[in-house]
């Protein structure tokens, strides 16, 4: 056996010298030109058989090499190996032996079509071993006697005698006859004596042919095909995951498929292999699946296909449940290891996930970092840009402090109201400014207004030359030409947007160039509603000053809690209250501490510092405690003056502070359900916000006045207008005023209007200020108390209503007398000497509304609206001046207006108010219709207050 390894190198030296040999002689024939007659010898098809032929010389080779180091090699008998051993002889043909191709015909360039066509089908028998002719074609063309295909024989030839015949080895190859005889088949074992090993080392199992046997090199690709299996199927076991060899399932599945044994050895091993490391116990292989498995190519063995390998087993739903159950595989061979492998493999893997995951966390952290970084970094030079900005708005605003006369009015409003851009247009009365001949007035309107609105604007303000005359016929005053009305462009970019008339017109530049052109070469200043940031923005692109405070100034001191601080230093009254109140725990305890110490209090107000009206208030009554009537018995004890020192309050002080939380969460209310339903809702607000808390009167007649005051910035204070409030259902919401006002002598007003006026001058509040104040009788001495409950800073509807007032009246509004002075009415005839010469002024009482609501009044347009009321009787008279004076708001939705009726008395004021109203809703409703309205409060309530005013 030690020979047959050299013998095998040998024959694959000999191919490669073949090889190379072809290849010298093709490159000597294309240097070679034969010539017969004339004619030029083909070379061309001489060079392409020979490259033919050293191709498959190359094709063998290869596969040849493959064989070697791969298949398992057919042996002789041990013992007569030496014997039928042949030597293979070399390939060394002489190259100047050329062999001479004029004879044939068919291969010259000169040959006839027949020629070529016979020559070509020469080609073909010899190149197919199987046809009939090609056993006498291979005589006659090289002497080859090949035995006869349709007779049984073991005879055999190689390729190394084709060769020495002088066939090329491709030709060789493809003629040479396998012939299908049975061999003999004996096994060699590792050790003698022993029994045959496993067949997973099948390389050592090698069957042994005859010496009639060609040796047969094959591989998987090349396999030849097999004859079809017969019935049976070559069933045979693994148990215990071994195969044994002697067997005679397995002999006879060895000996079917001798052939092609080699792949089948491989295949056999991974088998076994699987079998052992599942630990299945026993296994049943077809072996026609398995061939069929090997023959189609469709193994990976990188990647162990183990389910095709599975399908070849006749119990392979046994085994596959087996396979298949967690753990399985650790119960084979090599399971600890394997076991082993995949804890280390799954650790390593929960250390990388770690790792990365820790690593991909810090860098979405330094991500974040980075990139809040930036953002801070870019909010911080804005906001330094702003602050420069504003900065410089502020120094521009404080160097033009100086009055001017062309006023340019913004009456811009809180933005959490509903229909806020028709609540900033309530102000038209603004508009009538004009009554002063050096008055000029811009208005900058939120809302578009259309052509009816405009017209009736100029004809209500062209009656002032009428009503000096007091002759309707008089021509239009020239105040006409004296304002104008302006809407910004941006209102149609931010429709959806709450936003302020001087925002709208920050962001308006033609209509802040229109202002500019209409401005140029004249003094002027802004008037604007609620302070705002953006007032000094327009202002400063406008060059002109505010007629107002900081901004930072008015939010300041524009809360609640701002203006006790203002009332306390001015020195007024105030309620008893507490302000700056942030925490649940701080009410608690200031209310426990005012119920103490004023025990004469039934009713408690809570109002947000941020809010405006009674939309941010709520009330709480104490009157029901349990522990009050022994709390004021302690009180009437002790006596007011000791009643002042902590000793005496404090078992009354421990009560309230006990009862206080179960007391709110019963019996606190807010007065507007519509915007906070509940108290939880409520104080949730108000602790974001910060209030405070105060008391209500203790009485059950309490009046409330408003007084309009203009802080000059030379510093000097003047009373604009004053009037008592008209309150609604809820008793805190304002529904109108009555001026001039009656609560209060006019001494009192005046003192309390200069202190607070001066007061906010020293804090550089500036403008226009509005002065809510109550007033009471003392239950216990009956004198009159006035509290300073608020202060609004800006311009006030009732403001623009009086305006609107003294405007159709001609009249004014004196606050030493608390009276409202008109010129008297014009006669026709001159008074003779027995008659009384006519006072030189006449009083008037006004009643005036800014927010009437009707829905249905959308549904009539103003030309019909006004035709109805001139139907109905309501006008103004401009020679008695007194009548109903009307302002609209705007011209889309058109279901609010502000009304004014004056009247030389107030019970005629008042009753006129509410026969307008009641005309109106009649007119405009329908029994089925009635719309949202309140017309019918504010009727109840002028009636109302007209039976007091009767019975005083």
């Amino acid at each position: 056996m030690s020979d047959i390894p050299h013998k095998r190198d040998e024959l694959g030296r000999i191919l490669v010298q073949v090889r190379n040999d072809l290849t010298e002689l093709r490159k000597r024939l294309g240097r070679t030109a034969v010539r017969e007659q004339g004619q030029t010898l083909d070379i061309d098809a001489l060079d392409a058989a020979i490259s033919r032929t050293e191709d498959g010389i190359k094709t063998r080779a290869e596969e040849y090499l493959k064989t070697v180091n791969k298949q398992v090699l057919t042996l002789p008998i041990i013992e007569d190996l030496e014997k039928k051993t042949k030597k293979i002889a070399k390939w060394r043909p002489p190259l100047e032996t050329i062999p001479d191709m004029r004879p044939q015909k068919y291969l010259t360039a000169g040959a006839s079509p027949g020629e070529k066509h016979k020559a070509a089908f020469t080609m073909r028998l010899l190149y197919n071993p199987a046809h009939p002719k090609n056993r006498e074609l291979m005589h006659q063309a090289y002497g080859i006697q090949f035995p006869d295909l349709r007779k049984k024989t073991g005879t055999t030839v190689s390729i190394a005698s084709l060769v020495e015949k002088g066939l090329p080895p491709s030709v060789a190859d493809l003629c040479l006859v396998r012939t299908p005889v049975k061999p003999k088949v004996t096994y060699l074992h590792q050790r003698e004596g022993g029994s045959p090993n496993r067949i997973g080392q099948m390389h050592s199992i090698l069957p042994v042919h005859s010496s009639s046997t060609l040796f047969c090199f094959v591989c998987a690709q090349c396999a030849p095909a097999l004859p079809p299996a017969p019935v049976s199927k070559h069933c045979f076991n693994i148990v215990g995951g071994q195969i044994d060899p002697c067997a005679a399932d397995f002999c006879t599945f060895k000996e079917h498929y001798c052939l092609c044994w080699g792949p089948l050895v491989e295949v056999l091993w991974q088998l076994e292999r699987l079998m052992r490391e599942y630990a299945v116990p026993h296994a049943r292989v077809c072996g026609e699946r398995l061939v069929a498995l090997v023959q189609s190519g469709e193994l990976d063995w990188g990647s162990g296909d183990m389910e095709q390998l599975l399908l070849t087993l006749e119990n392979k739903e046994e085994v596959w449940e087996l396979v298949k159950q967690p753990g399985q595989r650790y119960k084979g061979e090599g399971g600890r290891q394997a076991a082993a492998v995949r804890i280390q493999a799954c650790w390593r893997r929960h250390q990388a996930r770690t790792a990365y995951l820790e690593k991909q966390r810090r860098k979405w952290a330094a991500g974040t970092i980075a990139i809040s970084w930036l953002l801070h970094a870019q909010v911080r030079r804005v906001r330094k840009s702003l602050q420069v900005t504003r900065l410089r708005h502020l120094e521009n605003y404080r160097s033009r402090a100086e009055v001017r006369r062309t006023h340019i009015h913004t009456p811009q409003q809180r933005r959490s109201l509903q229909g806020f851009d028709i609540l900033q247009n309530t102000q038209m009365g603004r508009l009538c400014d004009v009554k002063d001949e050096n008055v000029e007035v811009i208005y900058v309107c939120p809302v578009q207004l259309g052509e009816d609105l405009l017209h009736y604007y100029t004809q209500l303000l062209g009656l002032q030359g009428a009503v000096e005359t007091g002759e309707p016929t008089a021509l239009p005053a020239s105040c006409t030409k004296r304002f104008t009305i302006l809407t910004p462009e941006a209102y149609q970019y931010f429709p959806s947007h709450k936003m302020c008339v001087s925002t709208l017109l920050k962001y308006s530049p033609h209509t802040l160039q229109r202002i500019k052109y209409l401005i140029q070469g004249k003094q002027a200043y802004l008037v604007s509603g609620v302070p705002h940031i953006d007032d000094l923005a327009v202002a400063d692109e406008l060059g002109v000053p505010v007629l107002g405070p900081e901004p930072a100034v008015a939010q300041l001191y524009g809360t609640k809690s701002g203006v006790r601080r203002i009332f306390t230093s001015a020195g007024v009254s105030v309620p008893p209250g507490h302000g700056d109140i942030y925490t649940l725990q701080q009410l608690h305890e200031c209310l426990a501490q005012l119920m103490t110490d004023h025990l004469q209090v039934q009713c408690w107000l809570f109002k947000m510092d941020g809010e405006v009206g009674s939309r941010g208030t709520a009330y709480c009554d104490v009157s029901h405690l349990s522990f009050r009537p022994w709390a004021l018995q302690e009180y009437h004890c002790r006596g007011p003056q000791l009643w002042r020192m902590a000793w005496a309050q404090e078992p009354v002080l421990l009560k309230c502070l006990e009862a206080v939380p179960a007391l709110l969460a019963s019996h606190a209310k807010p007065f507007n359900t519509s915007c906070y339903p509940t108290w939880t809702c409520f104080i949730e607000h108000f602790l974001k916000q910060g209030g405070v808390i105060e008391a209500c009167p203790p009485s059950d007649s309490v009046t409330c006045l408003t007084v309009d005051l203009l802080v000059e910035p030379g510093g000097e204070v003047n009373m604009l207008s004053c009037g008592d409030q008209l309150h609604g259902p809820g008793g805190l919401q304002v529904a109108g005023y009555t001026v001039p006002q009656t609560s209060v002598s006019s001494d009192t007003l005046y003192s309390i209007c200069m202190r607070v006026g001066h007061a906010c001058q020293q804090r550089r509040i500036l403008g226009y200020l509005s002065l809510d104040l109550v007033t009471f009788l003392e239950p216990s001495s009956l004198e009159q108390q006035v509290w300073a409950v608020d202060l609004d800073i800006g311009y006030s509807n009732q403001l623009a209503m009086t305006q609107l007032m003294l405007l159709m009246t001609g009249g004014t509004l004196s606050y030493r007398t608390g009276r409202l002075e008109v010129p008297p009415p014009v006669r026709a005839n001159k008074p003779t000497a027995r008659q009384k010469v006519p006072a030189s002024v006449t009083t008037r009482f006004a009643v005036m509304s800014s927010q009437l609501l009707h829905t249905n009044l959308s549904m009539v347009r103003y030309s019909v609206f006004f035709q109805m009321c001139k139907a109905q009787g309501i006008g103004f008279d401009i020679k008695e001046r007194q009548g109903s004076v009307f302002a609209l708001h705007d011209s889309v939705e058109r279901s609010s207006l502000s009304m004014v009726t004056i009247s030389p008395d107030l019970q005629g004021a008042l009753l006129t108010f509410a026969r307008n109203l009641s005309v109106i809703h009649q007119e405009i409703s329908a029994p089925n219709m009635q719309g949202e309205t309140n017309f019918k409060n504010a009727c109840l309530l002028c009636v109302v207050i007209n039976n007091m005013t009767s019975l005083c």
